[in-house]
């Protein structure tokens, strides 16, 4: 308002100790300070602005970065990447393969995509692909024979990782007994998933990582099952996301869709 203007007026003049507006009949006009300050102040406002746009470009040219688990970014990102990029070019990720929970402002990731339950503290969270486990092994290993259930395979190797014990413990439940196989500790679900894909033993998986393997006969299912809740989500930090992370968020959504 012009009362609320006036008021700072008067405050600025208090604080220069001079007048920076007359009143010349019906109108306030500046005196020559006051023009001088008000040509300076639209210098200075007219760098900000630019400062503003300049960094905002910057940002726009700057690659979407992303944090994502190893074993979902080889076995269900990487291979779906040419769809987004043929349909949105002039977007650059750059993606990092990390089982850490990192602090994603604090690091500079746009997102990241994390396997869990679906909360995390101070990010927003969307449901990306169900965590269902599903036993696993080479056709050359069951010399066409169709085991019904896991005891009938504790004569294999199992596969299983301590980074990732649920896997495990869940395949205990299922009804394997740990006295009667051999098991090998791997560091990651993406060497895992490397290995029972040469034969190299049984293994549990989340079972849309090794979907198409399972439809082409490269793998064959033993036993699936769905852990409460669990699954792949994309998450992000609270606020307002960049127009690019929106269209990478609505893309991965899209796929979902077509999973």
């Amino acid at each position: 308002t012009h009362a609320a203007v006036a008021q700072h007026v008067r405050s600025l003049e208090a604080h220069l100790g001079q007048s920076l507006m007359v009143r010349d009949g019906r109108q306030m006009v500046p005196t020559e300070a006051g023009a001088r300050l008000a040509a300076d102040l639209q210098e200075g406002f007219t760098q900000i602005i630019k400062g503003v746009r300049d960094v905002s470009g910057e940002a726009d040219m700057q690659p979407l970065q992303i944090t994502v688990t190893p074993n979902f970014a080889e076995n269900w990102l990487m291979h779906r990447l040419m769809s987004f990029w043929t349909d949105y070019p002039e977007i650059r990720l750059s993606i990092t393969p990390s089982n850490s929970l990192i602090d994603l402002r604090r690091d500079g990731y746009d997102m990241g995509i994390r396997f869990g339950k679906g909360k995390w503290p101070g990010l927003d969270s969307t449901f990306l692909v169900q965590g269902d486990y599903s036993v696993v092994v080479h056709p050359d290993l069951i010399k066409g024979e169709r085991p019904t259930c896991l005891t009938e395979l504790a004569h294999l190797p199992w596969l299983f990782t301590s980074s990732a014990p649920d896997y495990r413990a869940w395949a205990i439940q299922s009804g394997l007994d740990p006295s009667r196989i051999v098991e090998h500790d791997i560091a990651t679900m993406s060497m895992i998933a490397a290995a029972v894909r040469s034969g190299a033993g049984a293994a549990v998986m989340v079972h849309a990582m090794v979907r198409e393997d399972i439809d082409s006969g490269r793998l064959v299912l033993i036993e699936q099952s769905a852990p409460s809740k669990l699954g792949y989500y994309l998450v992000t930090p609270k606020g307002v996301l960049p127009q690019k992370a929106k269209t990478f968020r609505k893309w991965l959504l899209t796929q979902r869709e077509a999973t």
